[in-house]
């Protein structure tokens, strides 16, 4: 059986050709007067290649691999040969999509390999270099950047991201201290990484020496350093960051803004938050969105909804984040019926199908109502597994309101989604211990000694003058520690001063 044969035509074959006899004039550029001179070959190919190039790139764009790649061969079969732009196309493309990219980038290696280009070539060969590092193949990426004979400062920028991508960060400092020269791009892959790794100490501290080293950063490393500030809750840097963005060109960049709102609504700060987007003069989906969810994470469950509300007679088409924010506040407000509304706008009104964080946030709405019976239907009939987040927010509420047998329930469905977890466990015996039920609570602490799993300290933190300052369990380490124990004795006698009487939980039992 013979393999189907493809005509050789291009996209420029299938237009319509002027008659030759015809005296009317063509619209498009006359060729030179000799069909048949180099010139004018050279030029009919290049337009060749570029049509193939731009129906290709067309699939690339919305992640049409496959369609692409016979594309592609079609391309090669019309007997027209790919350039340098053609293979960049792909492999941008493979990088993008990289659950489905690697097997054709490897092909397009193959190729460009027979021609000498990923070699010689330093943006094919920085291409491949991020196509398999985004494809988590992290050792061809470094045998490739070891054999590009040419490298630019785009080509370490890229090894350096991809070695922070891959979470071999021990590699990514080594790379970034052998580079010739660094710049702006080499400091926020650092920074941008140690910020996607979590590790957002060290970012700042990465910023800090980007700083002292004289280089500017850009809007991108504004971006991560905000991020990081947002997750430690350091206010004072994000302040700093903020005032340094009012001196840039970029101070107007939705982008930036948005990540100013972000941090400062997750310091607390919601009114310095609505102060930017108040003064910023476009905004997008996600401005709003920053707005509504900060808002609600932040106690104000009514200007939250106000926002919502405002949102939509804007002319902004609501999305899944935009109902996670409206359905959290209504839960935080006790509006069990507004966010019940809120649910039904977004799957009949709106088409948007729930994900599982909509879900959450329902089975909180009515667990902070208490209706424990409601938020176990939620969960019986969620279309997908419930993970931790859903059933803690129940586990949670069992506590609350003392309902030992849910409480039981639940841990059989977090045995199983987060065997691990040690919180989970810790709450289920902080409930047995509220209403006096000691054997539950000790079985609890012999299964967890069972199948290995250490309650891990809780630990807090604070900014003091640009330096975060973190504080575990138990811990006496500090150097201030016989300060802040003195500070904390005086404050627990002013509390017992006013009446207060503390809560007492047995919590030593693990």
């Amino acid at each position: 059986m013979s393999l189907p044969s493809y005509p050789a035509t291009t996209p420029s074959s299938l237009t319509p050709q002027p008659d030759p006899n015809s005296n009317s004039q063509p619209n498009h550029p006359k060729f030179p007067a000799s069909p048949h001179s180099p010139k004018s070959r050279l030029i009919r190919s290049q337009s060749h290649v570029v049509s193939w190039t731009s129906s290709i790139a067309l699939h690339c764009r919305h992640g049409r691999l496959p369609e692409a790649a016979a594309e592609f061969s079609r391309m090669q079969i019309a007997g027209v040969s790919p350039n340098h732009v053609t293979f960049l196309t792909l492999l941008s493309a493979c990088s993008d999509f990289p659950l489905q990219g690697l097997r054709l980038g490897g092909s397009i290696h193959a190729h460009v390999r027979k021609l000498g280009l990923d070699t010689e070539n330093v943006m094919v060969g920085t291409a491949l270099v991020d196509m398999y590092s985004k494809c988590s193949q992290l050792d061809l990426a470094w045998l490739m950047f070891d054999e590009m004979r040419v490298k630019n400062s785009v080509s370490w920028n890229t090894m350096i991201d991809g070695c922070m991508r891959n979470e071999e960060v021990g590699e990514a400092i080594t790379l970034f201290d052998q580079m010739p020269e660094r710049d702006a791009i080499s400091w926020t892959c650092m920074i941008g990484g140690f910020v996607k790794r979590g590790c957002f100490d060290q970012a700042l501290e990465w910023f800090r020496d980007m700083q002292l080293a004289g280089v500017e950063p850009d809007y991108v490393t504004i971006i991560s350093v905000l991020a990081a500030c947002a997750n430690l809750g350091a206010l004072g840097l994000g302040l700093w960051m903020n005032r340094f963005v009012m001196k840039q060109d970029f101070k107007d960049n939705i982008k930036i803004n948005n990540s100013l709102i972000d941090m400062y609504s997750r310091c607390g700060c919601v009114r310095l938050a609505r102060q930017v987007f108040e003064q910023m003069p476009n905004r997008s989906l996600v401005s709003w969105n920053s707005m509504i969810v900060g808002l609600a994470l932040n106690g104000h469950a009514e200007e939250a909804l106000e926002f919502f509300h405002l949102m939509c007679k804007e002319g902004f088409r609501p999305d899944g984040v935009s109902f996670t924010g409206a359905l959290t506040a209504c839960s935080h407000s006790g509006l069990v019926d507004e966010g019940l509304r809120c649910f039904d706008i977004m799957t009949r009104t709106h088409k948007i199908s729930p994900r599982i964080e909509h879900y959450g946030c329902l089975v909180d709405l009515y667990s902070r109502a208490g209706r424990l019976g409601d938020a176990w239907n939620v969960i019986a009939n969620m279309p997908m597994k419930p993970n931790e987040v859903v059933l803690g927010s129940l586990l949670a509420a069992c506590r609350t309101h003392g309902d030992v047998e849910s409480a039981e329930r639940l841990m059989k469905y977090l045995f199983e989604v987060d065997p691990g977890g040690d919180s989970n466990y810790v709450l289920l015996s902080n409930i047995y211990a509220a209403v006096g039920r000691w054997d539950g609570a000790s079985k609890v602490r012999r299964k967890m000694k069972a199948i290995g799993i250490d309650k891990k300290p809780g630990f807090s933190s604070i900014e003091l003058d640009g330096s975060i300052h973190e504080f575990v369990a138990g811990d006496k380490s500090h150097l201030q520690m016989q300060s802040i124990h003195a500070m904390l004795h005086h404050l627990f006698l002013e509390l017992r001063m006013s009446g207060y009487v503390p809560e007492i939980e047995v919590r030593e039992i693990l």
